[in-house]
């Protein structure tokens, strides 16, 4: 058994030399602006100056983007779709389009849901909640592949895709829920995962694939987690994980994170594919965030704390991409108020905040 976890972890590239400096990639998922534009949202440098947010971040550095896809969003919630659950396949062609045409690579983010999937919900899509395990991975791998084709000819194929969104505890559950620190039901999980990657292969080869996990901060889960699926054999190429200080401790805390992902996964890049931090905060915490260590839900606060985490990701080789979570939120120009206050742009100017010009520190 040892010796064929041995072989299981070679194969996912525990062990072996570390390979040469990747190149570096900036972003954000950036899922919302068509619906922002469509609701009339101005765009504003710090100056105050109107701009074209796909120009506006190209001059920053960007040079790829995150959408995310649903499988089927109308099936949400009225309030999830509120919050911004409208991304179907059409959508997402959509603006892949225009993310292309303005120069940048793509990531897509699958959900596997037709809401949020993230730690503490992993819904079934409806179409498939009837299914058994090897039926749901079965439509796992024909959904991935029947997406990947349609935005391969519509000529926006992705450079990057993850198979899964936030998915230490599984995905689509309850038939692919998992513990990272416990052994049931990983070969479930395995081949819904497998099943996803094969997907990618066939229609992507070029992409790389991302595997997204959530706990960051807490090792035993992550190192669990992977773990775990070189046991599975599951083929991929690059850990993704989300950080967010609220929820995931201390920047130094990352760090040792990523060390030890470094020293374990010596071939395998990681990318922080979610991070943000309040630019207002009312000062009230919600379920299990803990700001007891976290600097003020303030525009300085805010850039503070992207300028620490650049300056701590920039020292860590394995580290190859940084990609803020919704930077596009912007309420200026419309009548909705309120929003969740961690973009990049003042919901109440349009004007784009200071942190924004800290993240191109990340590629020098």
């Amino acid at each position: 058994m040892k010796r064929i976890l041995f072989i299981a972890m070679l194969l996912a590239g525990v062990l072996l030399p570390q390979p040469a400096n990747a190149r570096k990639w900036l972003g954000g998922d950036i899922s919302m602006l068509r619906a922002n534009e469509q609701a009339g949202v101005v765009y504003r440098d710090i100056l105050g100056n109107e701009v074209k947010p796909l120009k506006f971040f190209k001059q920053q550095g960007w040079d790829m983007m995150r959408v995310r896809l649903f499988v089927d969003p109308q099936q949400a919630h009225r309030r999830h779709r509120d919050e911004g659950v409208c991304q179907d396949l059409p959508y997402v062609i959509d603006l892949c389009r225009d993310i292309k045409k303005a120069g940048f690579k793509i990531m897509l983010d699958f959900h596997y849901s037709d809401t949020w999937a993230d730690p503490a919900k992993q819904f079934t899509p409806k179409r498939w909640v009837e299914l058994l395990p090897d039926e749901l991975a079965d439509s796992v791998y024909s959904y991935t592949r029947e997406c990947l084709l349609a935005m391969r000819a519509a000529g926006v194929a992705p450079d990057m895709i993850q198979v899964g969104n936030e998915i230490t505890f599984g995905m689509t559950w309850p038939i692919g829920r998992v513990d990272p620190i416990k052994d049931h039901n990983w070969n479930v999980l395995g081949a819904l995962l497998r099943a996803g990657c094969k997907a990618c292969r066939e229609v992507c080869p070029k992409a790389k694939i991302i595997i997204h996990t959530e706990k960051a901060g807490v090792w035993e889960m992550t190192q669990g987690y992977y773990d775990h699926l070189a046991q599975q054999q599951v083929d991929y190429d690059i850990i993704g994980l989300s950080y967010y200080p609220m929820w995931h401790g201390t920047i130094p805390n990352l760090g040792v994170t990523l060390d030890k992902l470094a020293e374990r996964y010596p071939r395998k890049d990681v990318m922080i594919v979610e991070a943000a931090y309040y630019y207002m905060h009312n000062g009230q915490a919600g379920p299990e965030e803990d700001f007891s260590q976290c600097l003020p839900g303030t525009i300085e606060g805010q850039r503070l704390f992207t300028a620490q985490l650049v300056e701590e990701l920039r020292k860590h080789k394995n580290v190859t991409g940084l990609f803020w979570w919704f930077p596009e939120e912007n309420n200026y120009g419309t009548d909705r108020r309120g929003g969740l206050n961690r973009g990049l742009f003042n919901n109440a100017t349009g004007c784009a905040l200071p942190a924004m010009y800290q993240l191109s520190r990340f590629k020098k």
